[in-house]
């Protein structure tokens, strides 16, 4: 892994610092100094832009606009497709230093998602249609993927989709659809061969929400929260023509990835950033209400996700200094994704032992919570960390297999 910048990538450093620095809105700055816990914070600007609070609004147009300038919406996209053709280390970069500064990515999961998808197996039809109005943001996409009896192993979906003519007809129901109350189209994988193995005879389809038969049902989480939906399709007519690739070869356009960062560093530099904050805190008024003077134990915690935290940073930048290297990462992958789920669990549980009995207050308004509740937030929520994305036992498997060479078993 090479530590330092290129001379080209101080440049582009220097000129991702500066956008930064002229035209994040305010609003933004503030949320980065806050001590409340960022949800979902890759979505942040999408809902602002939907919301009724006019200065939310306003900082989510202002800060695409300001992207969207340099073709950072869709920095990973090629710029054929007005995304900004980015390097994997440019990438890296500019997650890197958006993260630092507390700056959020925008376009959610039509840019990251399927973006790629009809970059590489879409019509020049369906390109035309949906790539630019995933980069305005005039559209917002939801995944439809995982199913009641079909999350971790997504191959054993059962939702149906049978041709009629030039239709598809979408009967199932999906689970986890997250922020599927604020999208005005899905893509959705379903069945269309019962018959073939469960890894094809599945095909890619995408669907306007409004169209009749479309339920979305909201699931709210064990923090009071919704994000999450349940989503049922009722004899849904999808044209043909929303078909992305090959019928029955939805399996492996679903799992398309382009060329992009996948480091998660964005993930590494908030654990940094929490336990920076929290240290603060502890240094000034908040050790009052706290424990780390009674407990010694406590304090060690605190240094041990430190340390930690610098090894998240290092799996990430080994992945990127593959991909850089033009190399796959795979099984690192894993173990990038195993230890930050993890590590993020781990440092929320370290969070509420720092200030006790104060840990049970929920309400980041409350004039007692310390640090607006964040840590107790954090312990909540972050409950699916290790389920999301592929639970810890799938990313033990993939590092067990492929990693240490190990029999199946």
């Amino acid at each position: 892994m090479e530590w330092s910048d290129s001379t080209e990538q101080s440049a582009f450093r220097a000129d991702v610092r500066r956008l930064i620095q002229a035209r994040l809105p305010e609003l933004y700055r503030r949320r980065a100094e806050s001590d409340a816990w960022p949800r979902l914070p890759f979505l942040q600007v999408q809902s602002d832009r939907l919301t009724g609070d006019e200065e939310a609004r306003a900082a989510g147009d202002a800060w695409v606009e300001a992207l969207a300038e340099r073709r950072w919406v869709a920095p990973h996209w090629p710029e054929e497709y007005g995304g900004g053709g980015l390097s994997p280390m440019e990438q890296f970069i500019f997650n890197q230093e958006l993260a630092q500064s507390g700056a959020p990515t925008v376009g959610g999961i039509g840019v990251s998602m399927l973006g790629p998808v009809l970059i590489l197996h879409g019509t020049e039809e369906q390109r035309r249609e949906h790539l630019p109005r995933v980069l305005s943001g005039e559209v917002v996409w939801a995944q439809g993927y995982s199913e009641p009896g079909a999350g971790s192993d997504l191959s054993s979906l059962t939702t149906r989709a049978v041709r009629d003519g030039d239709e598809f007809v979408l009967d199932g129901q999906k689970i986890w659809t997250t922020r599927g109350h604020e999208a005005s189209w899905l893509f959705t994988l379903a069945r269309t061969d019962p018959a073939a193995p469960k890894h094809r005879g599945i095909s890619f389809l995408l669907l306007d929400r409004e169209t009749p038969g479309v339920d979305v049902r909201p699931l709210i989480n064990m923090g009071w929260e919704h994000d999450f939906n349940e989503v049922f399709y009722e004899s849904v007519r999808v044209p043909a023509g929303n078909l992305v690739g090959e019928e029955n070869r939805g399996w492996y356009v679903g799992m398309t990835l382009l060329d992009f960062e996948r480091s998660n560093i964005s993930g590494a530099i908030e654990v940094r950033r929490r336990i920076g904050k929290l240290v603060r805190h502890l240094a000034g008024p908040g050790r009052s209400r706290a424990r780390v003077d009674e407990l010694p134990s406590i304090r060690d915690q605190i240094a041990s996700h430190a340390v930690e935290a610098e090894v998240m940073f290092n799996f990430s930048f080994r992945i990127i200094s593959m991909q850089n290297a033009a190399q796959v990462p795979n099984y690192e992958a894993s173990i990038s994704k195993l230890f930050g789920s993890e590590l993020m669990q781990r440092l929320a549980n370290t969070g509420t032992k720092v200030f006790g009995l104060y840990a049970n207050l929920w309400d980041g308004d409350e004039a007692h919570a310390p640090m607006m509740a964040s840590f107790t937030q954090s312990h909540v929520l972050g409950v699916s960390a290790t389920i999301a994305s592929g639970t810890s036992e799938i990313q033990r498997n993939v590092i067990a297999t492929r990693g240490l060479g190990l029999p199946r078993g």
